[in-house]
């Protein structure tokens, strides 16, 4: 990983049951497969611990390593730097992606309190007129207020189904668009099944958690923004492709929705682009995240599911290569 990360991933706690749970070739954090110290642990290496900006684990990489069994990866995502090879060899892969959709759900859930109550435009209201708000601050265009609200989730993923379980806090009915899940499964999340189109068309509330695939890209679609009601407040903490930006900008520009985006394509947006200063749209720098005292989640599940290894236990986490192509 990417050497200023130790610290932060694995903080004491997560260090020392590290060190209590296996034999560490190197002290310190290899960036660079390429040096003496890296060739000498991968020549005996059973598993690599990763994080983010770990350099390609490809074919070339794997042949320098044949004792290596797991590789368990302290963040997301998998498929920016591991070779699909490397379950062609038997080699059991874990993410810690399951840490790092808990603070995305969390996020996803505040901007959808904070949206509904339109508190980013009206507090722009506020702050320029100094005066407490009254019921024309919003021309009488768009519902106010998180009662009896229509939430529609996109993507069953491990963030959505984390958006679903906190949703419950609400008095909402949810609805889900996802191809991979049934209605058994549906009923058992609490969710009601249905198609993108009716989704959009039907939810007060659109939020995204779909990965970027080919097949996801522009799955918001200018026709499925134009079927969005007056007033649908849009989320999207997945990824910026997962939507047409330039349709998205026009329903934005005309005041006919609201949005809140952590992400954006292209990202971050041009300077001098539209979404910057509009009032009903709030931005935020990719942050929903893990960051900060967040991170350390991801190390304390890697070494969790280190210990599970060394016990010859699966993992609890597991990424298996028959799901790349709908992961994220």
């Amino acid at each position: 990983m990417s050497p200023g990360l130790l610290d932060d991933v694995f903080p004491p706690p997560a260090r020392a049951r590290l060190e209590e749970s296996a034999d560490l070739l190197t002290a310190a954090v290899i960036s660079d497969f390429a040096s003496p110290e890296a060739s000498a642990a991968l020549a005996t290496a059973e598993v690599l611990l990763t994080g983010w900006g770990c350099p390609p684990v490809d074919t070339a990489l794997l042949d320098r390593a044949p004792a290596l069994r797991a590789v368990i990866h302290a963040a997301g995502t998998v498929k920016t730097f591991l070779s699909p090879t490397a379950f062609d060899r038997g080699i059991v892969v874990s993410s810690a992606a399951a840490a790092n959709a808990v603070p995305v759900a969390e996020y996803t859930l505040a901007a959808i309190i904070m949206g509904a109550k339109r508190v980013f435009p009206l507090a722009g209201l506020f702050r320029a007129r100094r005066t407490h708000r009254t019921g024309a601050d919003l021309d009488g265009q768009h519902w106010l207020g998180t009662h009896g609200l229509t939430i529609g989730v996109v993507g069953a993923s491990r963030i959505g189904r984390r958006v679903i379980e906190l949703l419950r806090i609400l008095d909402a009915e949810v609805l889900l668009y996802d191809p991979y899940v049934g209605a058994d499964e549906a009923e058992t999340l609490g969710v009601t099944p249905v198609d993108l189109d009716t989704l959009v068309a039907t939810s007060d509330v659109v939020t995204v958690h779909a990965p970027d695939t080919p097949e996801t890209r522009g799955l918001i679609d200018a026709r499925r923004l134009g079927l969005m009601r007056p007033g649908t407040l849009f989320v999207n903490t997945a990824r910026g492709p997962l939507v047409d930006t330039e349709a998205l900008t026009g329903h934005l520009v005309s005041g006919r929705i609201d949005a809140v985006l952590d992400v954006t394509s292209p990202e971050p947006l041009p300077q001098g682009h539209p979404l910057w200063d509009l009032p009903n749209v709030f931005l935020t720098p990719h942050l929903a995240g893990a960051q900060g005292n967040e991170v350390g989640r991801l190390g304390t599940l890697a070494v969790d599911e280190l210990v599970r290894y060394a016990q010859g236990a699966p993992f609890a986490h597991p990424v298996h290569r028959a799901d790349l192509g709908r992961i994220a």
